[in-house]
Formats: structure tokens, sequence, C-alpha cells
């Protein structure tokens, strides 16, 4: 494994951590600033739209330098984000500081995959962009705990500091480790290049896979609480360690969609979809057994998660050209999905449907990314006959006498 891919997987463990670890101290985080906690859940809601926006922007504007230097130049950013939530002296300043780090997420992901599977030969790029991501899986399973323990004994202003540490070290590994790659090219070509991604209509079906699949997923996980709680039977102390192995299943399957997604991927996607589909739908029945619910909880995280290395390899394959601003913005997709998923999951909760009501929502939701990942398959297979039948038919030689 190359080292410049550790460091990489360092920066996204710092992300991912800062990005889910507020879930667990907003109580604290409120109490301090005397706002209710629906108001500081907009911490939460504020650091998603940064993503989405900020994806986008930031890797436009990384079009004028490396890939090298924009990722130190986001870690800054990251460092500078939670610092400031770190020290800020009203709420006001907390959301702000959670925009500037959440600026530096999406365009770090979608960098970063893009000189991860630079690193390594062509057969095995999902494989490099698995390991980097799998920085983001475990910070579920080690970093959001321990900062949330963190955050509740030692106060939630020494998480965000140690999560800004944390940055420092991905800034440090990323400037000794990573490659100089080469310099962008003068004027606007490559911007042009990038923005022309989008005419692909393979890359827009992987995007559309990529906001539905995490549709259906986040739209379990958002309401985990009281439905683990009010339909399994589960105390309210016992949702961390739930979360842990859903953690858990996301570290597997990035593992998994990693190995495998070089060798088939398009029947990796077919399987991981239809199989998260059909989990979403069942977990309306698991979610009221204390084990079936947890065994539940590993394999959506699991499914959901062997999609990632695949259709961010998908949109690199079809932007072999300019990867860069498609790859950032696919990671906005994902939560462009979570934002869909918390919306949809509240209407059918509101609507009295029941606590388990938002995993028929995720069923729908996966399934409709299932039904995009046959048609794209379908559209390639179809643009590759004509292909085939224009290749020269080879004359077989004269026989000898």
């Amino acid at each position: 494994m190359p080292l410049a891919l550790l460091a990489l997987a360092i920066g996204a463990f710092g992300i991912g951590t800062t990005e889910f670890v507020i879930m667990g101290l907003l109580p604290q985080v409120a109490a301090t600033f005397d706002v209710s906690v629906p108001t500081a859940g907009n911490l939460a809601t504020g650091y998603a739209l940064g993503v989405v926006a900020g994806a986008p922007l930031m890797t436009v504007i990384g079009t004028r330098f490396s890939r090298k230097r924009m990722l130190m130049a986001l870690m800054g950013l990251f460092i500078a984000g939670n610092l400031l939530s770190a020290a800020a002296p009203g709420f006001g300043a907390m959301l702000a500081g959670r925009v500037v780090a959440s600026l530096a997420h999406g365009a770090f992901f979608g960098i970063g995959s893009v000189v991860a599977a630079g690193l390594v030969p062509p057969e095995r790029r999902a494989g490099a962009i698995a390991l980097m991501f799998t920085g983001l899986t475990v910070a579920n399973v080690v970093g959001v705990p321990l900062g949330t323990a963190l955050g509740q004994h030692a106060g939630w202003r020494v998480t965000f500091a140690a999560v800004a540490a944390l940055g420092v070290l991905g800034l440090a590994g990323v400037a000794a480790l990573v490659p100089a790659g080469p310099r962008p090219e003068p004027g606007g070509g490559r911007i042009r290049g990038e923005f022309a991604a989008f005419r692909n209509t393979q890359v827009l079906l992987a995007m559309g896979m990529t906001v539905l699949g995490f549709s259906g997923v986040f739209a379990a996980i958002t309401y985990i609480a009281p439905m683990m709680t009010q339909a399994a039977g589960y105390g309210e102390g016992d949702v961390s360690w739930l979360l842990v192995l859903f953690g858990i299943g996301m570290v597997a399957g990035n593992l998994v969609g990693g190995r495998y997604a070089d060798r088939a991927l398009m029947p990796l996607l077919y399987l991981s979809l239809g199989g998260l589909a059909l989990v979403l739908a069942l977990f309306t029945v698991t979610a009221h057994d204390k084990v079936a619910a947890a065994v539940t909880l590993v394999l959506i995280g699991g499914l959901g998660f062997a999609t990632v290395p695949p259709l961010q390899k998908r949109i690199l394959d079809q932007t072999a050209g300019a990867p860069t601003l498609a790859s950032a913005v696919n990671i906005g997709a994902f939560n462009l999905g979570n934002a869909l998923a918390a919306l949809l999951g509240g209407l059918v909760l509101s609507a009295g449907l029941g606590v388990t009501a938002p995993n028929w929502v995720g069923a729908l939701l996966t399934g409709s990314a299932l039904g995009l990942a046959v048609l794209s398959g379908a559209l390639e297979r179809r643009a590759a006959r004509p292909a085939a039948a224009s290749d020269p038919v080879p004359i077989p030689a004269p026989a000898h006498r």
C-alpha cells in the first residue's frame, strides 16, 4: 500500500469524525449557547449543506493548483473550521465554524479519490479509493464514540480541538507523502473539461445512484433512535453501540466493495443495491426484535457502503480526462441523499404511518437506485454493440496446397 493512501485515510478519518460527532454532543452545545436541541441540530444541517455547496466550489478553485497543494489547502480549511468551532463565543460563530470545515469535505474526498486512483495500477483503482474511504468508515466506529465520550467528560470544545489536531496530522501526511503530481494547465481549459463531464449520461446516472442509494441508507439511520427504543425495545443508552455496529458494517462493506469493484463493477452494484432495498424493506419487521434489528443494522451499513468504491470508480472511469469536479460533486451527492432521507422520513413519521415507516421510504429510494443501475448497464451494453459490429472481420488466409 502506498503510504500516501495512509495520509489520505487520516484526513478522511478527521473529516468523518467532525461530521458525525456533533450528533452526540448536541445537548452539551445547546446548553452552552442556551438554545434548544432542535436549533443546535442546525449545526448538522449546516455542515451537510456546506458539503453540497463546497464540493463544486472548492474543486473549481482547485483547478488553478496542483492536486497536492489543493489537498493541503483543504486540510488547512478543515483545521481552521474546527478551531473556530472549538473557540466559538456564540452559536452563530459555532455554525460558521461548521460550515467552514464542511467546505473542505467534498473536495477533499473528490480530489483524494483521483489521487488515490493514480497511485496504483488501473486494475486496483477501486481498492485504493476504498482504502482512503476506510478513514471515513473507521471514524464512525472509533472517532465518533471517542469524540463523544471526550466531549461529555472534558467538554465539547476539547473534542473539536482534538479533531483539529487530527487535521494537522493529516496535513503533515499529505505534505510529506502525497506525490506532487502534474501542474494544472494554464487558462480555462481544465475547468471547461471538468464541466464537460456532466454531459456524460453515465456520470449523471452514477450520481443519481449515489443520491437515491444513500437516501435509502439514511432514511433508516436518521431515525434509528426512536425506531430502536420504541419498536425494538432498546434503551436510549443502547443507541450508541448500535451505531457502532452500523459503523462496523460500513467498514466491511467499503473494503469488500473496493476489492470486487475492480473485478465486476456493475454486478456488484446490482447485488449491493438490490440487497440493500430488500434489507430495508425487511427492517420494517426485524426492527421489532432486538437481535434481528442489530443484525439488520450491520447489513445496512455493509450493503450501503459496498456501493461507495464502485460508484466513485465509475465516475473516474467515465471522466478519465477530467475527473476531479465530477468526483467531488458525487461526494456532495451522498450528503444530498442524507438531506432527502431526513425530509422524506420526517414526512412519513409526521403522517402517523409508524416509527418504522422510514424503512419503506428507504427501500423505495434504493429500489429506484437499482433501476438506474440497470438502465446504466443497458445503455453501456447498447453502446458497446455498434463498436463491436464495426470491428473489421478477419479474412482467413488462403490455404496452402
